[in-house]
C-alpha cells in the first residue's frame, strides 16, 4: 500500500478562495480548540514552493549549489526564488487586507 502525506488543503474546494483554520484538536488530550485563524504565508505555497524553501535553507542560501543539486542553472534557479519572493509579498499583502 502506498505512504500518501496529507496535504493540508489551502483552497476551498468549491470555489478556490483561500481557507482559513476553525478548529485546532490535541490528539493526545483531545482538547479542541475553536476560531477563525488565517494560514500561514508558508502554508499557503504548493508543496514544490515549500521544497524549494526548504532546499534554500539547507543549502545556507547557496543559489549555486541548489542549481547543482537541483540539475539547473543559476539563472534558472534565480528566476524561481525572484518569482517564490514575488507570491510571498502577494500572500502578505492579502493577508494585511
Amino acid at each position: 500500500m502506498e505512504n500518501r502525506e496529507k496535504q493540508l488543503p489551502v483552497t476551498c474546494p468549491s470555489c478556490g478562495g483561500d481557507l482559513n483554520v476553525k478548529v485546532l484538536g490535541c490528539p493526545n488530550c483531545r482538547t479542541e480548540v475553536s476560531g477563525d485563524y488565517d494560514l500561514p504565508v508558508l502554508l499557503r505555497l504548493s508543496k514544490d514552493e515549500v521544497g524549494f524553501v526548504l532546499s534554500f535553507i539547507k543549502n545556507s542560501g547557496s543559489l549555486k549549489e541548489m542549481a547543482n543539486e537541483m540539475g539547473l542553472s543559476y539563472p534558472t534557479v534565480r528566476n524561481y526564488l525572484n518569482e517564490l519572493i514575488e507570491k510571498i509579498g502577494r500572500l502578505e499583502d492579502d493577508s494585511d487586507n
